[in-house]
């Protein structure tokens, strides 16, 4: 029987979860009830508040006591996310649901967040109609917004948790049997804006006719953390970074921004890797009213009603190449940077709005200088979007892929 784990802090919400419990009976799988409320004494939980604190290395009686809440909150974030590790290596978590407000939304998502892509995971909450970028992070967490507050079952509660309930039980027995019908093949990820979209597009078909599979992310800040994060999780072994646009938001200010640490991590885990310099023209912004005051005189293109792109100046471009030059360097593993002297982007070919050949000289001059010497960097006279450039980079990645896997395997081979 699969089994789904309820989280949750039952001091609190303990009726909520007892109807979410009966509810997911119904539906045909076992229950773990997961208790991390404070002030929960005794615990109705299968997993008492006193077990997930002591998980974290705290008393929950001293927690209690402390009347502080933000400290107790972290304690029962970490101790509930040791639980669920536990729980899922044990075998007993098949899916994972939980219900709250912004409180109990952040212990759960925590714990969540902690387990592999693939595990079924739901929250209903208060937050799910906002951002919720914040719970789900890189992580397939789905969100049911829970129109009203969690409080007490209702005549409109009552068939929203009933909902909820049907949907983790039908994942997690799907999750507990699931066998896949997609032979394995190498994983690569592939960012890509729509100003890149051919280029992406064309060397994602000529790496999946050779036996690759492409994941394709979207690089809006949260793509480029999830490629990133799926990396580090082992899913994906090779990457095809052509779209590294996120960092002009990160250094700029722009809202797609992912994080100061983007770039850095298949250099880390030493997997091949391509990159290039697809979009580093633009930093994005919402709905033009929206672009901050201090950027009203720059060159500003109406990408549609809700996106506003921001040409980068000759100064941003330089030290854009200082930063991915320091960024790659770190790498340990393979790597080739492939430059588009003709454009960046769609719109910085000679005509476009973008079209900026200083401030692209300035990228360029700056990268190259300060990439170690042993760093192979394939310089073509087009724009990124040449299929000869896609292809260029699309074989030069198999290549790599091909003498790494060779190497990782004889190396595997000497150890055995």
């Amino acid at each position: 029987m699969a089994s789904v784990v309820l989280l949750g802090t039952l001091d609190t919400k303990g009726a909520e979860y007892a109807f979410l419990r009966d509810r997911v009976r119904e539906a045909g799988c076992d229950v773990v009830l997961v208790d991390a409320g404070v002030l929960s004494d005794p615990s109705p939980g299968d997993v008492t508040a006193d077990e997930v604190a002591a998980a974290a290395g705290e008393s929950r009686a001293a927690l209690a006591a402390a009347h502080d809440r933000g400290p107790a909150v972290l304690a029962m974030t970490r101790g509930a996310t040791e639980v669920v590790k536990r729980l899922y290596a044990e075998g007993r978590l098949d899916g994972i649901l939980g219900v709250g407000g912004s409180g109990g939304s952040s212990i759960v998502s925590a714990a969540m967040q902690a387990l592999p892509v693939g595990v079924p995971k739901m929250i209903v909450s208060t937050m799910g109609s906002g951002d919720t970028r914040p719970y789900v992070g890189t992580s397939d967490i789905a969100m049911m917004y829970s129109v009203v507050d969690i409080a007490g079952i209702n005549g409109l509660s009552e068939k929203i948790l009933t909902n909820a309930a049907a949907g983790i039980a039908g994942m997690a027995r799907s999750s507990a049997s699931f066998v896949s019908k997609i032979p394995p093949k190498p994983l690569i990820g592939a960012t890509m804006f729509g100003v890149t979209t051919p280029c992406v597009t064309k060397a994602r078909e000529w790496l999946e006719e050779r036996g690759y599979e492409v994941l394709v992310f979207h690089a809006t800040g949260a793509g480029g953390k999830s490629m990133e994060a799926l990396m580090k999780a082992g899913f994906i072994t090779g990457s095809l970074d052509i779209t590294t646009t996120e960092l002009v938001d990160e250094l700029v200010g722009g809202v797609l921004s992912a994080g100061p640490d983007r770039l850095e991590m298949a250099g880390a885990l030493g997997i091949p890797q391509v990159v290039s310099l697809g979009a580093l023209d633009m930093c994005n912004f919402g709905p033009k009213e929206t672009v901050p005051p201090k950027f009203k005189d720059r060159n500003l293109y109406v990408h549609n009603a809700t996106v506003t792109l921001m040409r980068s100046t000759e100064e941003e471009c330089a030290e854009l190449g200082r930063i991915i030059a320091r960024k790659l360097n770190k790498a340990t593993g393979p790597l080739t940077v492939f430059i588009p002297l003709g454009g960046v982007s769609m719109i910085a070919v000679p005509g476009g709005p973008f079209y900026d050949p200083a401030a692209d000289a300035a990228l360029i001059r700056e990268l190259k200088a300060g990439l170690r010497p042993d760093v192979e960097v394939v310089e073509m006279a087009t724009d990124i979007n040449d299929p000869s450039f896609a292809t260029a980079m699309a074989e030069r990645l198999d290549e790599l892929y091909r003498t790494w896997a060779a190497a990782k395997a004889a190396s595997a081979g000497g150890k055995a």
